[in-house]
């Protein structure tokens, strides 16, 4: 796994956890040693390609192309975003709110509706109704931006559908202290983490 190397996403954290930055020239050696490894550069991880890691780069490689998957991923948003059956909804998930801000802004000019989920979405809650989220995932960056992305949505009429309700546990995993149907009202209790949406938000969302 190349993220084991500090030098794949450019920071990290060392054995006592504390957070680290990749050496430029570290990185450069690290990038030219992936060169060595082939002739051609073949992205075809659609879900990653926005990543300025080392591995997605392609840099040094005089041949770079697109993969089929990506190629047939491409075709599935050109037909949505230029000629769309209306209403359009999108859906939408991961980690960071940061990593999808040009993408989240863009569609709004698209969508209709928009149901934002996955972690990203306890960044939304905090900020918009200043839910208690736990040891949920939060993105700091992408948290200076919610307010800008909900204003954007509001003004061209775009609703914003976030979760409701949420299972989640004392830690990741199976063997963790494990809360179903917690509201938003309630919020993610102290030492807890949201996992995922609850059985009312599946529901309403199902509709």
């Amino acid at each position: 796994n190349l993220r084991f190397h500090v030098e794949e996403e450019g920071k990290g954290v060392d054995p006592e956890g504390n957070k680290i930055k990749a050496d430029k020239e570290k990185v450069a050696a690290f990038r030219a040693s992936i060169r060595k490894l082939a002739d051609i550069y073949c992205n075809d991880a659609f879900g990653t390609a926005h990543r300025a890691h080392s591995s997605m780069v392609g840099e040094g490689f005089d041949v770079k192309c697109a993969g089929d998957l990506m190629g047939k991923e491409l075709e599935a948003f050109a037909k949505v975003l230029d000629n769309p059956a209306k209403p359009v909804l999108a859906i939408l998930g991961g980690a960071k709110v940061s990593d999808k801000i040009q993408l989240i802004m863009n569609m709004l000019d698209k969508v209709n509706k928009m149901i934002i989920g996955g972690g990203m979405a306890y960044t939304f809650l905090k900020i918009k109704d200043s839910m208690a989220i736990g040891t949920s995932l939060y993105d700091e960056e992408g948290a200076k931006i919610v307010p800008e992305i909900l204003e954007k949505a509001a003004k061209l009429g775009v609703e914003i559908i976030l979760p409701v309700d949420f299972t989640c546990s004392s830690k990741f995993g199976e063997d963790g202290d494990i809360k179903e149907g917690v509201t938003k009202e309630e919020g993610i209790p102290d030492g807890f983490m949201g996992l995922d949406c609850g059985p009312k938000s599946i529901e309403l969302n199902a509709k």
